[in-house]
């Protein structure tokens, strides 16, 4: 996209040190990030990153956001891989 390498890794690195600031928590993993916290916090900060990577210079950016919300009880993203990960022990 505009670049003579496919690689977006230096782009990928400027973001996660650009979440580690929000002090969000966040989860890198090989397909994005998982980022934690309210609504306006989230969308605030894919903003944020947005507009951080046009001050690098950079001229397009695309983010495709999955967004889940859950109102019956505080549960992170480690509290559902950890759910799985029991019932894979069990043999379920």
């Amino acid at each position: 996209m505009g670049k003579s390498t496919p690689s977006v890794s230096d782009e990928v690195a400027k973001v996660e040190l650009y979440i580690q600031k929000s002090g969000l928590k966040h989860t890198l993993h090989s397909a994005g990030t998982t980022i934690e916290g309210t609504w306006d916090e989230v969308m605030n900060l894919i903003g944020q990153l947005h507009q951080h990577l046009h001050d690098e210079g950079i001229l397009r950016v695309q983010s495709d956001i999955r967004v889940g919300t859950r109102i019956d009880k505080d549960q992170s993203a480690k509290d559902k891989i950890d759910v799985v990960l029991a019932k894979m022990e069990k043999g379920f």
